[in-house]
């Protein structure tokens, strides 16, 4: 019998965890240890910030869910890593500590035969001074519950501006190495068509801030695709429809502090600004969790594991962008040191940017952090799951599921508007997402055809229907597994 312990209940380890009981047998224990007692659609935040949708549209609690499927479930955070076990326990183990119920405040030894570390990120606010939920006037859709504070707030300054006072929206990133400003690109197009729903538009200023040297970078270095029956750039894209709905641009902006309605930056010009507004929502930085690990005899090993996010098969050779490859990017997302580790998602640490690191004049980084949401987390923990199901079945090492970010696909739906006649969706498809400008070299190291963006209604029913699949697909129904990833 084998037991796989899965950290965290996010996309990554909520699919894992699916795969897994669906594939393996009984007498294998598949047990998910989560801080979390609710799965979240995340995507869906973005309505649930303009006011459009219930948070309690977009989530489920796990706990009666597993117990169904026969999944174990823990409310618990990983606090350590012990990989050998220790003088006391000969099998490798993840010290976790309980955040609710009567065990509250308790550690316990969770033991795996294998470990699927699915943590995702830190939200780094703290990273920012000054840059905290709900306060200094600044809000965040990361989470269900920032979200329904997002739309509090939102919902104030639109009463505001019913009333005739003028406001400043601001949107975007919040740190200078900020990533999701994917996210951030769809809560901006929300919140413009929710004030003209309002009928208080041309009582708003609203303002893109972000940390991309360019317009449309959003941490993939910007794309070349097909938009009919033109070639442009996503750059191109992007400004035409801030253009389209008067928003304004601020790019090249390392937020680095925030005071009640005023944010402080730094642009990659070296000058320092500011920028007041009224209602900001403004991204974190992402980081690890700042897990430690150790050996049996308790000396620390964290390097082994760790580097910010969890190590994986990628090359982390520190080496100069013009030498950045898409072998660089790991295909298994195992541990090298530790073969019954891994990390898909969010949580493994990439081997470098996607975009092409700068620093301002000062000497400050100013670069957009390398996306691995949605699509690639979905897929990258199936394929972990798959590899770990061929193991135990075969009973040896199974690595034949693969999938690099450099050969890769994802998609990305930003949608305007709520309902089913009254939206419009920015669909942008990319491949791969790590750019192989040997493989591609004249369409900036993508495949045209397989890169392209539309804008219209379809990709807003589009959105609407990966809503509902996807919460039917994570709440297990009846033949989930034929939705894709």
């Amino acid at each position: 019998m084998s037991k796989i312990v899965i950290l965290g209940a996010g996309i990554s380890g909520h699919v894992a965890a699916s795969h897994l009981r669906r594939k393996l047998s009984k007498e294998h224990e598949v047990l998910v240890v989560s801080p979390n007692s609710n799965y979240q659609w995340i995507p869906s935040n973005i309505w649930v910030g303009i006011g459009r949708m219930k948070s309690e549209k977009i989530l489920f609690p796990l706990e009666p869910l597993y117990k169904k499927k026969n999944i174990g479930y823990k409310q618990a955070k990983a606090v350590s890593f012990y990989p050998e076990g220790d003088k006391s326990e000969q099998k490798p183990y993840v010290l976790a500590e309980y955040v609710a119920g009567t065990n509250q405040g308790q550690q316990e030894k969770i033991t795996y035969d294998y470990l699927i570390n699915a943590t995702g990120p830190k939200l780094n606010f703290e990273a920012t001074e000054g840059l905290i939920p709900g306060k200094n006037k600044t809000y965040s859709v990361c989470t269900y519950t920032h979200a329904d504070h997002a739309w509090e707030g939102l919902n104030d300054i639109i009463q505001q501006m019913k009333a005739g006072k003028k406001a400043k929206i601001l949107i975007g990133t919040g740190h200078a190495k900020s990533t999701c400003q994917g996210a951030a690109f769809e809560y901006i197009l929300n919140v413009e068509k929710e004030l003209h729903k309002h009928n208080v538009r041309d009582m708003a200023e609203i303002t893109w801030i972000a940390n991309e040297h360019q317009l449309g970078d959003f941490g993939m270095d910007g794309m070349l695709m097909s938009y009919g029956d033109m070639i442009m750039k996503s750059s191109e894209l992007v400004e035409m429809i801030f253009e389209d709905r008067n928003i304004k641009w601020i790019i090249g902006a390392g937020v680095n502090k925030i005071e009640d309605g005023i944010a402080y930056y730094e642009t990659l010009d070296g000058e320092y600004k500011v920028e007041t507004y009224d209602f900001a929502m403004l991204i974190p930085a992402f980081s690890g969790h700042g897990f430690k690990a150790f050996d049996k005899n308790e000396n620390d090993i964290t390097e082994k594991l760790f580097k910010g996010f969890m190590i994986v098969d990628a090359d982390y050779t520190p080496k100069p962008y013009e030498e950045w490859t898409v072998q660089d990017w790991p295909e298994t997302y195992q541990n090298p040191n530790y073969k019954n580790i891994y990390a898909p998602g969010i949580a493994f640490a990439p081997p470098h940017a996607i975009s092409k690191p700068r620093k301002s004049a000062n000497g400050t980084d100013i670069s957009p952090a390398p996306p691995r949401t949605g699509m690639p987390s979905g897929i990258t923990a199936k394929l972990v799951a798959d590899n770990i199901i061929d193991s135990i079945k075969n009973g040896k090492e199974s690595l034949d599921h693969k999938g690099s970010l450099g050969n890769m696909g994802a998609a990305c739906i930003a949608s305007a508007g709520y309902g089913f006649w009254d939206g419009s969706g920015v669909s942008i498809t990319t491949y791969p997402i790590v750019p192989d400008f040997v493989k591609y070299p004249d369409s900036h190291g993508r495949h045209l055809g397989k890169t392209f963006g539309a804008i219209g209604l379809a990709g807003h029913w589009l959105k609407l229907m990966l809503h509902y699949a996807f919460l039917y697909k994570a709440k297990m129904r009846p033949f989930w597994w034929l939705i894709p990833e």
